[in-house]
């Protein structure tokens, strides 16, 4: 059960990291450049459709592997956990900012979206990406220790 949970996290890493990078670095620029709106919409409407049910495999198996490795909330926030409370706590936090950006993309951003705004956008893209490499990293400090 363990590891077809792990792999079920890290296959919704891939497609949310994955897919994020792709806009990033190579939509992102393009749409920037001519400023076009209605291919980030393109993108965004088709990426959605498997990166939003990726992020809630990612949520959902990586509170269980969370208890696996502290079967404690108490300890998730307390020093008492540790290294492994430590990463719990950075994913966390991550899940929390990755939340926030994107909810004020969705809320005040997207429904404003025209030319003028699209580098906003940009920098909510920048953003997510930024994040979603940070939790990849945190994830793998579970593994190889090097911590945060």
């Amino acid at each position: 059960m363990n590891a077809t949970m792990l792999l079920l996290h890290l296959l919704g890493a891939t497609v949310w990291t994955g897919g994020h990078l792709v806009l990033a670095v190579t939509i992102l620029p393009r749409v920037l450049k001519g400023k076009d709106v209605a291919a980030l919409h393109w993108f965004e409407q088709g990426y959605e459709r498997i990166g939003m049910p990726a992020l809630l495999v990612q949520v959902v198996t990586g509170l269980w592997l969370a208890w696996q490795k502290l079967p404690s909330l108490a300890l998730w926030f307390s020093a008492e956990g540790g290294p492994v409370a430590q990463l719990i706590q950075a994913k966390l936090a991550l899940l929390g900012l990755t939340a926030l950006v994107a909810a004020h993309a969705r809320f005040r951003v997207i429904p404003r979206l025209s030319p003028a705004t699209l580098p906003l956008m940009g920098w909510h893209i920048l953003a997510v990406t930024g994040l979603s490499v940070l939790f990849v990293v945190a994830g793998l400090s579970f593994r190889v220790r090097w911590g945060l």
